[in-house]
């Protein structure tokens, strides 16, 4: 059977047929979509966990119990995830684990573009690097065969262009894998220092072999060129695709099975050519070991290492080497100057009002990852810092420190009701247990938004769809020690100015829930809104509105009038009635109130 599938999805499909039991992850662009696929194989357990770290060590537990485990996480996820799985490394599965880690060069869509490549090396696990999504796919096998055979877990480095790019995926069927009664293996799993000095030993034997097992691997291999060449490439991932692409008269030797690196293989293909150039995206990892090794490669010196790679890229790298290459990247490539698109909140978003409020307030905002990231952008403009999830409490914290407990009377810690539950909970008992005075509003959209809208235990759901138990933070707030504590509806902009100011002049410490449903989920179409329209002999084009900086009302730019008037669009607008609320000078109405009107969007057409 034939599917075409994402990267991602291939990386699904692989778990399901290559028999894993148990499958867990956080959320985060671009691995996302794994855990959403493996979700609809019934053969699977899967959920969503509250961090990287917890979903790490529930597939640990799974490994330990003979389940074959997988565990999925963007690159920044594995630095959440790294305590268990250095550990890990030296205890080793029962049953077969493989953790998938995202990496986004280029940050699409994320605070950094680092190389997990190196968590390979540094944690001493082996590595696979699919080129496609058929590999994608097959490698999970390779990981959990091996794995079993010489009881380390694998390390599956994908990146953006893997995880997206679709191809054709060979399929086949699940092959089911008994588990095992449980065992008692406390001299292993029980990683005390003594013991853990026998486990190392024992890992750096078993990553010897593991080289020798890369040597021989099917994802390592030469691929021949079109031509004689006395030039070779060594490349992986999807910088083997660029290569062959640019240069198809080279010889590339394609390394799938990249780590430990198969040095007896390299060094064989090396001996063959006059220059030996080294295509990897981002940091020279394999660059820098093999000239460790005394092999003399190029790599940094015409393939860049910031931002993502392309054809083109690759290609101006050799042609500054000297080298022709593939006659459509002769020339560089004129896409032409496309215009500046930023992010924006969507419209209705119940973080607008919050932002627009702290920007009047003059507040100083240590913010956090996630949607309301997007505060920090014009026209709002109402955020100070953002440095990982659920740093803004912390963050927060040691600005008071810094600036004096004055200063906090303007400071407010932003932070998603998904990324509270993933890594701000132990940042409010910080706070509260030092006897800080930072307001925390928790911003309570009732899903885990910007990555696509995932269940969190906020929601009520799991992964699969299945009713849960349904977080409450008041009750978990005040468990932290925090007595002053307050929900507010977000689109009510005078109980969110009210409640800001008194939250920040209380003694002590202090948190906000905003709590309203995210405009994109059904949820939020259950709540009842009024319809407004703009009356434009009212209107003077003061732009209070426009600056909430909603797309759903725009300046109408009518000629010779300055800024123009505002206007809705009825195919963004959701009727938060936020523009209603900011306007002074009543040129915001609601349509019943016009005795023209029938609740439709009549009114918008007449604007026109």
């Amino acid at each position: 059977m034939k599917l075409f599938l994402s990267g991602n999805e291939a990386i699904a499909r692989g778990a399901y047929e290559y028999g894993v039991q148990v499958a867990a992850a956080y959320p985060g662009t671009p691995s996302t979509e794994i855990l959403e696929n493996v979700a609809k194989y019934d053969d699977i357990y899967a959920q969503w966990s509250v961090n990287e770290k917890t979903s790490m060590e529930i597939a640990i537990g799974a490994s330990f119990g003979g389940a074959r485990a997988l565990v999925a996480m963007k690159h920044v996820g594995l630095n959440v995830a790294a305590d268990p799985f250095f550990s890990f490394a030296y205890i080793g599965p029962d049953a077969g684990l493989v953790v998938i880690t995202a990496d986004d060069p280029g940050m699409h869509s994320s605070q950094n573009e680092q190389d997990n490549r190196h968590y390979a090396r540094h944690a001493k696990v082996p590595l696979l690097e699919p080129a496609d999504s058929q590999e994608s796919k097959d490698m999970i096998g390779t990981a959990m065969e091996l794995a079993e055979k010489y009881q380390v877990p694998f390390l599956l480095r994908m990146t953006t262009r893997i995880c997206h790019s679709k191809s054709m995926v060979d399929c086949g069927e699940r092959v089911e894998k008994e588990i095992p009664p449980y065992k008692k293996e406390d001299s292993r799993r029980v990683i005390l220092p003594a013991r853990a000095r026998v486990r190392r030993a024992r890992l750096e034997e078993a990553l010897a072999q593991l080289e020798e097992e890369a040597c021989n691997s099917e994802w390592n291999f030469v691929d021949k060129g079109t031509g004689d060449s006395d030039l070779g490439i060594i490349a992986s991932g999807i910088g083997y695709q660029y290569a062959r692409e640019v240069m198809p008269q080279a010889d590339i030797l394609k390394l799938g099975f990249s780590w430990p690196l198969p040095m007896k293989l390299i060094r064989e293909f090396h001996a063959k050519y006059d220059k030996v150039y080294v295509v990897e995206e981002n940091d020279p990892l394999v660059e820098t070991e093999l000239k460790a090794a005394g092999l003399d490669v190029i790599g940094r010196d015409i393939i860049p290492g910031l931002n993502e790679l392309n054809q083109q890229r690759v290609a101006d790298g050799f042609k500054k080497a000297g080298y022709k290459v593939a006659k459509e990247y002769l020339s560089p490539i004129d896409i032409g100057e496309l215009p500046p698109r930023p992010p924006t909140l969507c419209p209705g978003c119940p973080h607008r009002g919050v932002y627009d409020t702290l920007r009047k307030l003059k507040a100083v905002v240590t913010g956090d990852i996630g949607c309301y990231t997007l505060g920090a952008l014009p026209p709002l403009s109402s955020m100070d810092t953002c440095v990982d999830m659920g740093a803004s409490i912390t963050v927060a914290f040691g600005l008071e420190l810094a600036q004096g407990k004055d200063f906090t009377r303007r400071m407010v810690a932003t932070i998603g009701e998904s990324t509270f539950l993933h890594s701000g909970i132990t940042g409010l008992i910080d706070l509260v247990y030092n006897k800080g005075l930072t307001t925390v509003c928790i911003l309570d959209n009732r899903i885990t938004a910007m990555t696509g809208h995932q269940q969190n235990p906020a929601t009520g759901y799991t992964l699969k769809g299945e009713p849960a138990w349904e977080i409450e933070f008041e009750p978990l707030v005040r468990a932290c020690g925090v007595d002053y504590v307050r929900t507010v509806d977000p689109l009510n902009l005078e109980a969110t100015k009210n409640e800001l100011i008194g939250a920040m002049n209380h003694e002590g410490p202090a948190v906000l829930i905003f709590k309203s449903p995210c405009a994109l989920i059904p949820e939020a179409k259950k709540i009842p809104t009024i319809k407004y329209f703009v009356n434009e002999d009212k209107c003077n084009s003061c732009n209070a509105c426009i600056r909430l900086g909603c797309m759903g009302i725009t300046p109408s730019g009518h000629p010779g009038k300055k800024g123009g008037k505002a206007r809705f669009d009825p195919t963004l607008c959701v009727d938060c009635g936020l523009c209603f609320q900011v306007c002074k000078f009543d040129a915001i109405v609601p349509v019943s109130s016009d005795p023209e009107m029938t609740g439709s969007y009549d009114y918008y057409e007449k604007q026109k």
